[in-house]
């Protein structure tokens, strides 16, 4: 599903030194598996996702998916496989305020071409699997944290993706409602045997992982799962 192969990224520093935020990174993620990158802020977790989703370009390496290159795709190429391709949960709840939750979840329907009534549609019984059932008609900036998460994940997978990033989707919810999100997360992901490649600081996040990797200064190494219980709390 997901290789990348000998990945590097660098950027520079003042002009005349550079850092390695990605160091000769390789890795192999199954279909339907849920591997977590385990690391501090500033480790290179969140390149290594922008990489794999051909926002930006490897220095050297490659990110095959499906046994195709991604990693040098034209632009248009390259959008066309986020949208249909890749499902992408980030930190930021980028929901308009003035749509309601089943219209904000929609949204990457509408891009791959289904109409505003067929993307409703199809994008519904998602959000009622994710719990938001009753908040379907709620506008977006009346959902509580949770929730705005909830909606960002049925985004996310609404086109039925084999391939999710999550870069921190618990870094705005307490652990509580964190558990919640990811145990959904990774039922759904299992369901539909997408690959999830997650990124964390959080060992309770890490602990809902098939594998957990560390991340740290731009190299990646295998690690035991943190022995962190995790308490997953009925969805409302």
């Amino acid at each position: 599903m997901l290789e990348l192969r000998e990945l590097c990224k660098r950027y520079p520093i003042d002009g005349i030194e550079w850092v390695d935020a990605v160091d000769h990174v390789s890795l192999t993620l199954l279909p339907g598996e849920f591997l977590a990158m385990y690391g501090p802020s500033g480790s290179g977790k969140s390149t290594l996702l922008l990489l794999t989703a051909a926002i930006i370009t490897p220095d050297e390496g490659a990110v095959i998916v499906d046994g195709r290159e991604i990693s040098r795709l034209a632009p248009r190429a390259a959008a066309g496989y986020r949208l249909r391709e890749l499902g992408f949960i980030r930190q930021s709840l980028d929901l308009i305020p003035g749509a309601d939750a089943l219209d904000n979840a929609a949204i990457k329907l509408l891009g791959a071409g289904l109409t505003a009534r067929q993307a409703r549609r199809r994008v519904a019984p998602l959000l009622e699997r994710l719990g938001m059932g009753h908040r379907l008609s709620h506008r977006a900036d009346t959902l509580s944290m949770g929730e705005r998460q909830r909606v960002m994940i049925a985004r996310a997978l609404s086109t039925d993706p084999k391939l999710v990033l999550a870069d921190e989707p618990t870094g705005n919810l307490d652990s509580r409602s964190g558990a919640e999100v990811l145990a959904l997360l990774a039922e759904l992901c299992a369901e539909r045997e997408a690959a999830v490649l997650l990124a964390t600081h959080d060992p309770q996040a890490a602990g809902f992982a098939d594998r957990v990797s560390t991340l740290r200064d731009g190299q990646l190494t295998e690690r035991p799962p943190p022995s962190v219980p995790v308490v997953v709390a009925a969805s409302q």
